[in-house]
């Protein structure tokens, strides 16, 4: 019987009916719907949970995992981030760098997180990617500062993923670093802040053009938008229309998508958002996806 299955207690014989398979992927859903919205409280980083998780599904395919392997390692990817929920939004939106003080805060998601989840029928599946995505080789990491031998594999994923999206997104200070930079600069801290296996491979990935369909987007195949005031902080969902409003959650601008050579494009009202028009929604469409792709390996039963 596999790690896996022993984490679950699931038998292998016989097969769940549909009840008991759409239970458990209402329970995989309510576990991303949580990380959703803690990502919603930072207007910076839409499709972030979405990038690191589909990076982490490449990088780890790539290691030649199992699926189920592999389906784990993308849903901790999604769910890395959880314990950020507990980290003040004057922390958390600060626009210059953190005191000594509010860094030694920000280091206290891993272990919110893990606690936030501990008591969920599933948390096992994301626990190592929520504790050890910021733990690094050279034992500089956090939150215990564990040696290169000692982290296990899927946080080492997880975290080369997370730094990743992390260059290469736009912050209230800085505008995202090309591709190009951020790899350098992986390359750069191989064995000291990234694991040299799996970085060598992200390397390899993200210089062979594995990675251009993810950088910068929110979706499949949707890029986030410029908003004229913060840059790309505009996120449009799959099946948003033409007369779809969109709104920019850091300085509440509203958007109107208008049809341009069969493409959306977001056009400024002029106008901005009420509270109403800025409450976070999760993205249900997106996770019922991620959720059926995850479900075919983590639930199953061969």
């Amino acid at each position: 019987m596999s790690r896996l299955k022993d984490w679950l207690n699931w038998p292998q014989r016989p097969r769940p009916d549909d009840s008991q398979d759409k239970m458990r992927e209402d329970l995989l859903s309510s576990m991303l719907v949580m990380a959703w919205m803690v990502e919603a409280r930072d207007p910076y980083t839409g499709g972030h949970l979405w990038r690191v998780s589909r990076f982490s599904w490449i990088l780890a395919e790539a290691l030649k995992l199992s699926a189920d392997e592999v389906a784990r390692i993308s849903l901790g990817g999604f769910l890395h981030d959880l314990g950020k929920v507990g980290v003040p939004d004057q922390i958390l939106n600060k626009k210059g760098r953190l005191t000594d003080e509010e860094y030694a805060v920000i280091k206290t998601h891993p272990d919110v997180g893990w606690r936030m989840l501990s008591g969920h029928p599933l948390a096992k599946l994301a626990e190592v990617a929520i504790r050890a995505h910021h733990e690094t080789p050279d034992g500089r990491g956090y939150p215990r500062g564990l040696l290169a031998a000692d982290i296990p594999l899927e946080a080492r994923i997880v975290g080369i993923c997370d730094a990743f999206d992390a260059m290469t997104s736009t912050r209230p200070y800085r505008r995202g670093m090309p591709m190009a930079q951020a790899l350098a600069i992986i390359e750069d801290n191989l064995d000291s802040q990234f694991d040299r296996t799996c970085g060598e491979l992200f390397l390899s990935l993200g210089r062979a053009g594995a990675l251009d369909h993810i950088v910068s987007h929110s979706d499949e195949g949707i890029p986030l938008h410029e908003c004229v005031m913060c840059g790309p902080t505009l996120v449009v969902r799959k099946g948003q229309a033409k007369g779809s409003l969109v709104y920019c959650r850091s300085c509440t601008g509203e958007y109107q998508a208008e049809e341009q050579e069969g493409k959306l494009v977001l056009k400024p009202t002029g106008r901005t958002g009420s509270p109403r028009d800025l409450e976070p929604v999760a993205d249900t469409e997106l996770i019922g996806r991620l959720v059926h792709e995850s479900a075919r390996a983590l639930l199953s039963y061969t």
